[in-house]
């Protein structure tokens, strides 16, 4: 089979496509043969982190067939189509994934479409599960273009929200985003955000972060779901009696597993609606991943980049 791995920190240039033998699923994995692999901007960040360890491998969303059960899986057969999240080695043509994160791809849906809305999807959900922002309240999505932000604004605006504010990166995302649903957009280089707001997904951190917190209104709530870090100062939140909740998908899947499997029903039931729509920026072979990293690394990218085996 073919992967993508690399065996040097750097930029997209340092990724290199090798041949190795197929993995064998472990008890409670599936072996899935990919047809749509997600590319995400922690993947694309992982490559210029030097305490990765190399050879360094990705983890993330996948969609295919499944080609091998593990010992002790039920539930699915050899040839299912499935969603799924692998944890090392999913830029391949075949990968192992556990066989709880996977789900069924429903007929009329593309493998392509369900990678672009499972992952991301489930993120943009549990966030606002964590903001909770009331229809009478307002809410600012950072990353409003990317993988997650485009669906959590959709899902914000089906939520009934009053007022979406998608904040993005580059001005001409305007329009994208407008279309999607938001109510008002601001430009990161923005003087000013407009009026506070009573809740943020941050899906960007870094320095972006002290300039979310600052759009809260007093008693506000920020959701930080991101790999960028960043910081705030202690007096930030006291003064405006404001609050910081981290999230992650491992640690809410694990500790939340009916809430999981309800925003997976949702999602697919509000695609089937037409009330969800995953918009995919770019299809690019697997054996121009670093194309992909390029996009994801140039923030130009409205909705998913997706790699094909």
């Amino acid at each position: 089979m073919r992967r993508v791995r690399f065996h040097a920190h750097g930029g997209p240039d340092v990724l290199r496509l090798e041949e190795a033998d197929p993995p064998t699923p472990a008890p409670g994995e599936l072996l899935i043969r990919t047809e749509a692999i997600g590319v995400t901007l922690p993947g694309v960040r992982r490559v210029r982190d030097t305490g990765t360890p190399l050879p360094g491998s990705f983890g993330g969303d996948i969609a295919g067939r499944v080609a091998a059960l593990g010992d002790g899986v039920t539930g699915f057969a050899v040839g299912d189509r499935v969603s799924a999240i692998s944890f090392a080695d999913s830029y391949a043509d075949v990968t192992t994934a556990p066989v709880v994160t996977a789900s069924p791809i429903p007929d009329g849906a593309t493998a392509v479409e369900a990678v672009a809305l499972v992952r991301g999807g489930h993120v943009a959900l549990a966030a606002l599960a964590a903001a909770a922002p009331s229809p009478a309240e307002s809410l600012l999505i950072t990353g409003a273009a990317s993988g997650v932000g485009h669906l959590a604004v959709q899902l914000a605006c089906v939520q009934g929200v009053r007022r979406v504010v998608a904040a993005v990166g580059d001005p001409a995302k305007a329009a994208f985003v407008r279309d999607l649903g938001a109510d008002e957009v601001v430009a990161y280089g923005d003087e000013s955000w407009g009026e506070p707001v009573d809740a943020v997904l941050d899906g960007v951190g870094g320095d972006l972060l002290p300039r979310a917190l600052a759009a809260l209104a007093p008693a506000g709530r920020l959701v930080f779901f991101n790999s960028g870090g960043g910081t705030v100062p202690a007096h930030a939140l006291l003064s405006g009696s404001k609050t910081i909740t981290g999230l992650t998908m491992a640690h809410f899947s694990q500790t939340r597993p009916e809430s999981y499997a309800q925003h997976r029903g949702e999602l697919w039931r509000l695609f089937g609606e037409g009330r969800l729509c995953p918009a995919v920026h770019a299809e690019i072979p697997l054996d121009q991943a670093p194309k992909a990293h390029a996009i994801i690394e140039s923030r130009t990218n409205r909705g998913k980049v997706v790699l094909i085996p």
